[in-house]
């Protein structure tokens, strides 16, 4: 038989359950759920060009921030196609609170925090305005404030602030502030998390998202934390406890972040820097795929296809998420993605640290400043200087914002995107590894 016979001669096909010498096979039928799960995950991880390391884990295609952008980026445009009813619908009727550039006046700036009530048009401002963000924005869980910055100089939006519950275990945090368990499950309740933090155009342009960050740390933010949650009971503990907000965290997005790390005002409490996270958790894992793996679980009988209910444990979709690889075989070495995060605290309490811990009985927020102070400071720092040298801020058209949300739409048409994004503050100078 010469070589071409050879090649062309085809292997018997298996009949269904059956291997090709007769005898029933053991393999899983290639159209089962996770036959089908493993090849979307494979193909999607591939797509973003994850490289597997030597422990079973992934590695980002390379360590720029672009490339950790564009990580995000199937992530977003499935969240703009799910949510573009919502655009056609709101656009028109809410573009009137975007600013143009020629309407802003870096030297009158004066930042007021709104905090935002469920099934609002101002919640709906939030949720349309947020999805101008590089980054796909959570909903957060647990207790949440979110709020809108405006500028009262113009009534426009300068961008957006949203804090919620923090995460269970963060090893850096908890080095910090120099926890015990038995203390982080006592006074967790004393942080929040910035899920959401940042300005929209044109007011990134003028370093606006500095601005937005620096309010965090005011005795407006401490103050609407107190109104909202004092003498509620917790929902896991049961118990009612003191509303003093004395620390928030956050953590870029994109690696390390240059943004924060260059964050000075005057005396003010602003954040710093504690440490880099370890690299794992679920962005990589977009809707659509984790909605199948729920699917999977619910087939299977698992408690955690729908226990995701604030109270029934930390980071409900982490664990879901490797459950689902367990069963399917994969390595739940999967889930640690490689981009180590760093995570700033800002600490409203001048003794937050000690408070945290248990050695401070009450917290002490002398010197705390007003959101009115820290502006005026942020005015003559960033914006105002900012505005003399980058004048073409004042260029900026609000109708470009829709074309922000809308941008990932057009790459998957082929067209060129135009505009800057927003949420800067959120942005950093990538780093696969902490720098040392």
């Amino acid at each position: 038989m010469n070589a071409r016979a050879r090649t062309s001669k085809r292997a018997p096909v298996a009949r269904s359950g059956e291997s090709s010498t007769g005898r029933r096979a053991s393999v899983v039928p290639l159209l089962t759920i996770e036959a089908r799960l493993k090849r979307a995950l494979r193909s999607h991880l591939r797509l973003l060009g994850f490289k597997r390391t030597e422990e079973g884990g992934l590695a980002p295609p390379d360590c720029s921030k672009e490339s950790f952008r564009r990580l995000h980026f199937i992530q977003r445009r499935e969240r703009i196609q799910a949510e573009r009813r919502f655009i056609v619908e709101k656009w028109p009727l809410l573009r009137g609170h975007f600013a143009n550039g020629s309407e802003v006046d870096a030297s009158r700036v004066a930042p007021r925090l709104e905090l935002i009530q469920a099934h609002t048009w101002q919640s709906d401002l939030f949720r349309l305005a947020a999805l101008t963000w590089s980054v796909p924005v959570s909903h957060g869980y647990g207790r949440r404030m979110r709020f809108l910055v405006w500028d009262e100089s113009n009534r426009k939006l300068i961008g957006l602030m949203a804090l919620a519950d923090p995460v269970f275990n963060l090893a850096v945090r908890d080095s910090y502030i120099g926890w015990t368990t038995d203390d982080r499950r006592k006074r967790l309740a004393h942080v929040l998390d910035a899920y959401v933090l940042g300005a929209l155009p044109p007011y990134n342009m003028l370093l606006g998202g500095k601005l937005v960050a620096a309010l965090v740390g005011t005795r407006e933010i401490r103050d609407a934390f107190a109104r909202k949650y004092s003498g509620v009971r917790g929902l896991i503990s049961g118990e009612v406890k003191p509303a003093a907000l004395v620390m928030v965290t956050t953590s870029s997005a994109l690696g390390r972040s240059s943004v924060y790390n260059r964050l000075r005002l005057e005396r003010y409490r602003l954040f710093r820097s504690v440490g880099f996270t370890s690299g794992w958790g679920h962005f990589h894992i977009p809707d659509r795929l984790f909605a199948t793996m729920r699917e999977y679980l619910k087939a299977h009988g698992h408690p955690y296809a729908d226990n995701h209910r604030y109270g029934d444990g930390p980071n409900w979709k982490l664990r879901a998420v490797r459950q689902c690889l367990r069963l399917i075989g994969l390595n739940t070495g999967w889930l640690r993605h490689g981009i180590a995060r760093e995570v700033f605290v800002c600490e409203l309490a001048k003794n937050a640290r000690s408070f945290l811990a248990g050695r401070s009985k009450h917290s002490q927020y002398a010197g705390l400043p007003t959101v009115a102070e820290v502006a005026a400071a942020a005015r003559s720092r960033w914006l105002e200087p900012r505005a003399a040298r980058r004048p073409e801020f004042a260029a900026w058209h609000r109708e470009k914002c829709r074309a922000l949300i809308e941008a990932p739409l057009r790459v998957a048409r082929g067209e060129r995107s135009t505009g800057q994004s927003a949420g800067a503050v959120r942005r950093s100078h990538g780093s696969c590894q902490p720098r040392s």
